[in-house]
């Protein structure tokens, strides 16, 4: 018995369109740099040129930082988490999101870490509202008066006001 074959071009031809339809050319830019120290919940970060002040970091363990400082040739960032498992050399990339803390009166009555995850075991917080934490202060004009003087604890200054 000959076993024929035959071959569709037009088929083969239509899959192949298909395939290169479906191709995602979308590159992916991560800002990836290493560790140069970590001491005292601060890690000091060779480069990331691209990242903003206040920008969310992650380390390769999970850590997420905080970048506050930027130099020229490296970046402070305040660690969000334990700094015994980030090593010198380790590798950090940059997020590109900004740090924000969320808003909901879910949040009242538990224990929550820095990063706002509940750590009470009553379970998830749920909210749609966040705020950023580096966000600009109120106007002097939109403030309130304060009419009551304030205890300071220190008895020369509050001797001037409580008499």
């Amino acid at each position: 018995e000959i076993l024929t074959v035959t071959i569709r071009v037009d088929k083969i031809s239509n899959i192949i369109r298909e395939c290169i339809e479906q191709y995602n050319r979308e590159v992916k830019i991560v800002n990836t740099d290493i560790v140069l120290q970590v001491r005292d919940g601060i890690a000091r970060i060779h480069g990331l040129d691209e990242v903003m002040v206040g920008e969310l970091v992650e380390f390769e363990e999970g850590t997420i930082g905080v970048t506050l400082k930027l130099e020229s040739n490296n970046v402070g960032v305040v660690l969000m988490g334990d700094d015994l498992m980030i090593q010198e050399g380790s590798s950090v990339k940059a997020t590109g999101k900004i740090a924000q803390i969320p808003m909901s009166g879910a949040y009242l009555g538990r224990v929550i870490n820095d990063l706002a995850k509940p750590i009470d075991g009553w379970g998830e917080i749920s909210t749609s509202k966040s705020l950023l934490i580096e966000s600009p202060a109120s106007g002097i004009i939109s403030r309130g008066s304060v009419y009551e003087h304030i205890q300071t604890g220190l008895i020369a200054i509050d001797s001037i006001y409580f008499q």
